[in-house]
């Protein structure tokens, strides 16, 4: 399924939220890394929230490309899993957040073929 995305936006992450918090914001405050960007999510957050709290989708779909949000945000789907940098799966929509902790939304293998693309596409064969 093709993204309805702009290709040129389809590779890059949105950087505006999805969600927006409007209850339970005297929680603890923490930090972690989506794509090596640090943010902040409230203590006991799911990584789902967390991650869209800061954009529009938790990962690329491995099969089209199309950005995924998550579909049931009940653990039923299999639409939310993601990686950590270290390579562990884990379910976003029940997957508390921890300090620290860093997450991709794109596979390694899918931000290596980009990288190789652009590369190939400016003429650079360094």
């Amino acid at each position: 399924m093709p993204s309805n995305l702009p290709s040129s936006q389809a590779s890059q992450p949105a950087r505006e939220a999805q969600f927006v918090r409007i209850a339970e914001t005297r929680r603890e405050s923490l930090r972690f890394f989506i794509d090596g960007h640090e943010v902040s999510a409230l203590q006991g957050d799911t990584l789902l929230t967390a991650v869209l709290m800061h954009q529009r989708r938790v990962r690329d779909s491995e099969f089209s490309g199309a950005p995924r949000a998550g579909f049931c945000l009940i653990g039923a789907c299999q639409d939310c899993w993601m990686r950590t940098e270290d390579g562990k799966r884990v379910r976003a929509c029940s997957t508390p957040v921890t300090d620290g902790m860093r997450v991709l939304t794109r596979s390694r293998v899918a931000t290596l073929q980009s990288a190789s693309v652009k590369v190939a596409a400016s003429g650079d064969t360094q």
